[in-house]
């Protein structure tokens, strides 16, 4: 839990997932994640990878910040520890270029596994080259300044999600998800049984059943009235052919 403070705040804590649960849900990836879940967490789907193909999960550490200032990006890397997820904030929206290969190449020395931020990116050739996976609202060269104070691991909201620190954070090509750290344990049992379940209707598409039979949609189609019917130009040609 955070304390209860006031004004700016560097918030020190371990408060986190297991590694059990955090490798589980990076193999899940974020659309099982996100069903086993409910269909919950998603954070919105304006903040995309700065490359494709990085799959992550991580303990969240949180930066609340004020949007063209990276001031708290700078103060909370020494809050950040192996495995964690950094994720980024603004107190009002922003698109500025608040992160870099800089920030990066400081995260990857702490086994930091990846951003997610609410604002811009920069270096993105860098941050490819470097390995280090990005989420973010916008790419932006913009600059930014080091002048206003902010927060470290406070509750923060992101592409309209709230994420506590110490929640864990899934991303990869689909999007973001936050999973809250008190029900991590269970959304991965539930991954485990969705996973299962898929497997099994895998392999019925793979000897050629199809979905609509699988799922037992033809009552529900008859129900809400759809009907089949032969295109008129299919009759005429059975005609002729006849």
């Amino acid at each position: 839990m955070t304390p209860a403070h006031s004004g700016p705040v560097i918030v020190r804590t371990s408060r986190g997932p297991s590694d059990h649960v955090v490798t589980a849900l990076a193999k899940s990836g974020v659309a099982t994640a996100h069903e086993a879940f409910g269909r919950r967490g998603l954070l919105g789907p304006e903040l995309r990878p700065v490359y494709p193909g990085a799959r992550i999960a991580g303990r969240a550490v949180t930066v609340l910040s004020h949007p063209g200032d990276n001031l708290m990006i700078h103060a909370c890397i020494e809050q950040c520890r192996e495995g964690d997820v950094l994720v980024v904030a603004t107190t009002s929206r922003s698109t500025d270029g608040m992160f870099g290969e800089l920030f990066a190449t400081q995260l990857l020395h702490r086994k930091v596994r990846g951003l997610v931020i609410d604002a811009g990116v920069r270096d993105v050739a860098d941050l490819t080259a470097l390995g280090f996976p990005a989420w973010s609202r916008a790419v932006h060269a913009q600059g930014t300044a080091k002048a206003v104070p902010g927060s470290v691991n406070v509750p923060v909201v992101v592409a309209g999600q709230l994420i506590h620190p110490g929640d864990v954070i899934v991303a990869d090509d689909d999007g973001v998800l936050c999973v809250p750290l008190a029900q991590s344990e269970q959304v991965v049992e539930a991954c485990a049984r969705r996973e299962a379940n898929e497997e099994a209707k895998r392999l019925r598409f793979r000897e050629g059943e199809l979905g609509i039979d699988i799922y037992n949609m033809r009552p529900l189609l008859e129900q809400l009235g759809v009907r089949y019917v032969d295109a008129a130009d299919d009759a005429s040609t059975s005609e002729k052919d006849s």
